[in-house]
């Protein structure tokens, strides 16, 4: 695909051409400028409305945005957080496989995600939703429980789906952003950029998958449940008005580390690995195992596989 064909498009009077910066998509600069002096933004308000996009930014510059944010979030929430932005790691493309006939629905993936991941606790935020299903019905969304709370898991006669994002190699969230904000980067894992998020939500109506979260009110997070190692691009906390999701733990994954939900399983259902590499444990799943995507009718290529391993 040309560079051209993978810009974020928006519309003009004369149809779709490629996207401009943030500041023009609101009207321009200067008009912006003088908004933000009217409302009295101050200094780090200013920095925060025309910072560049993170794949705009030198790295003087990126280490400056992250000196201003790292020293915002310590004085929220009265600790040092440390943001990261490793790269992607060469030759790597990250993959995920889930043993339906293993899961057993007791959601501490659900668990250990949030308190990775550092999403507000009220309202509450849960990148990743367990669906329960009827065995007999087979994988049945309209029969779909996202609510069970029987007294034990399993329940005789389900089985149980997480669904996350899942990292589609064609993913339509990126295509509809108008600003640029959401892409995917070259290990595999679609990104957002908080800072130039506009909250639009277009990327939440374009996911079939329901994988996307908007910050509806102003995230409570409790200084005790904040995790200080984060990532630009992954659980560094996020402000209101912004739509937020599952990196595959970035900021884990990227240091060679497996995402939280991967190591809370009890039953080992949940697999990750490199797909880039014909001897990782995911690529022999995918050519030894019954394995399917979610919805692969819309051509998503997710890159979170769903198998049976018994």
């Amino acid at each position: 695909m040309s560079n051209e064909s993978s810009r974020p498009k928006r519309m003009t009077s004369r149809g779709l051409k490629p996207a401009g910066t943030r500041r023009q998509f609101l009207g321009g600069t200067l008009a912006a400028v003088a908004g933000a002096l009217v409302t009295g933004c101050g200094k780090e308000g200013m920095e925060e409305f025309l910072q560049h996009n993170f794949r705009e930014l030198s790295k003087d510059e990126l280490n400056q945005v992250i000196a201003r944010l790292e020293k915002e979030a310590e004085r929220t929430y009265g600790k040092k957080i440390r943001i990261g932005n490793e790269p992607p790691m060469q030759g790597v493309i990250y993959g995920y496989a889930l043993d339906l006939s293993r899961c057993i629905g007791c959601r501490r993936c659900v668990h250990a995600c949030v308190k990775e991941n550092n999403p507000s606790r009220d309202p509450q935020i849960q990148w990743i939703r367990v669906l329960q299903m009827e065995k007999e019905k087979g994988v049945d969304l309209e029969a779909a429980d996202a609510y069970y709370n029987p007294e034990e898991v399993p329940q005789e006669g389900h089985f149980y789906m997480p669904v996350q994002c899942q990292q589609c190699k064609n993913p339509p969230c990126v295509k509809v952003c108008p600003v640029g904000a959401t892409w995917k980067e070259p290990d595999g894992i679609t990104v957002i950029d908080y800072n130039w998020c506009i909250g639009c939500r277009y990327c939440m109506a374009a996911c079939p998958y329901g994988a996307r979260h908007f910050n509806w009110g102003e995230p409570t997070l409790p200084t005790e449940d904040v995790n200080p190692e984060t990532h630009y691009l992954g659980n560094r906390p996020r402000p209101k008005g912004v739509v937020e999701k599952c990196t595959f733990c970035i900021q884990r994954t990227r240091k060679g580390l497996y995402p939280a939900c991967v190591e809370i399983c009890p039953t080992g259902s949940r697999k990750f690995g490199n797909l880039a590499d014909p001897k990782s444990e995911i690529r022999y799943i995918l050519e030894n195992k019954r394995v399917f995507v979610f919805k692969g009718e819309l051509n998503t290529q997710p890159k979170f596989f769903y198998f049976y391993g018994v």
